[in-house]
């Protein structure tokens, strides 16, 4: 455990560091978001000002050392365009983009496990049809698929709001959808594979030979071995949901730390920036430590070891 929390605090290190060099190379001067944007025409002395005000006068190495203390205390700084506490700004988006992420996680895990059942199950033909439909959806950009869902059922059908604004769970609907099937096609691929192979192992046979049926014999044997590489790429699936909700909240005009991301990339919002991806390497390195526990809780060989 100790391994895994100094792994945790490296791995928090190392991206405040790189994304504090990297955003300092984006064209643009953050003084101007500051003020108020590029159009604000503040004076040279207002601009001198603001950058003494916020340390941005000091050179990047005190600039840096000062980050990483705040970050010590919990303080992430102070929006230069909302002139709130980044703390705060990031927690009236954190919930909805967490709930975004979680349900397109599971409904990805939905599709991909029907679609092995029913290759696994099926024959050639099915196994064949399934490997292109993964691939097919693998394949399809966020922005496309979400544009091609409202067209489809917003425009056309008129069934589902076009934007995240419409009442309860039916605005999640096709934001939903839109993550979630992309990953089912990447997810859908491993374990179709790990599903055929255990409804042709020893084991299978074994339970066949005991009188078990096929349906029994891909539930309760095959279905645990088609989940451990799916569990083992959530982890990685939880991430790709992250960075997709910053085109998925866009194209939806959802809330969200995805859309806070690009807002703030794009007026050099440097606090903001850093405080979101700063949130979701946390998010990334939690889900990945519960992905681990569920592979050992799915696989008795590893609770043995």
């Amino acid at each position: 455990m100790g391994k895994r929390i100094a792994g945790a605090v490296f791995v928090l290190w190392a991206v405040a560091t790189l994304l504090f060099s990297v955003i300092r190379l984006i064209p643009g001067d953050p003084v101007d978001a500051l003020l108020g944007g590029a159009d604000s025409n503040a004076t040279e002395q207002m601009r001198q000002q603001a950058q003494e005000a916020y340390g941005l006068d000091r050179p990047l190495l005190v600039q840096y050392v000062g980050y990483l203390t705040k970050l010590l205390r919990g303080d992430l700084g102070q929006s230069y365009l909302l002139k709130q506490p980044v703390a705060q700004v990031l927690s009236e988006h954190l919930a909805s983009t967490l709930v975004l992420a979680v349900l397109a996680l599971a409904l990805a895990w939905v599709l991909a496990l029907t679609m092995a059942l029913w290759s696994a199950r099926g024959g050639r033909p099915a196994e064949s049809i399934s490997s292109i439909l993964e691939i097919v959806s693998a394949a399809v950009p966020h922005f496309w698929l979400g544009t091609l869902l409202i067209v489809l059922f917003s425009v056309q059908l008129r069934w589902l709001p076009a934007t995240s604004g419409g009442p309860g769970a039916v605005g999640l609907v096709l934001p939903v959808l839109t993550l979630a099937i992309p990953l089912a096609g990447f997810l859908g691929q491993v374990m179709r594979e790990s599903m055929i192979d255990a409804m042709q192992s020893p084991f299978a046979l074994s339970a066949r030979a005991r009188g078990e049926s096929e349906l029994g014999v891909s539930l309760r044997h095959a279905l645990r071995h088609a989940a451990r590489p799916g569990i083992g790429l959530s982890g990685w699936a939880f991430g790709s949901l992250i960075s997709g909700a910053v085109v998925v909240e866009t194209v939806y005009s959802r809330p969200g730390l995805g859309r806070s991301l690009l807002q703030a990339v794009l007026v050099r919002d440097v606090p903001v920036v850093l405080g979101v991806v700063l949130i979701v390497a946390l998010v990334y390195i939690v889900v990945t430590l519960l992905t681990d526990l569920a592979d050992h809780i799915v696989d008795p060989r590893l609770r043995a070891s």
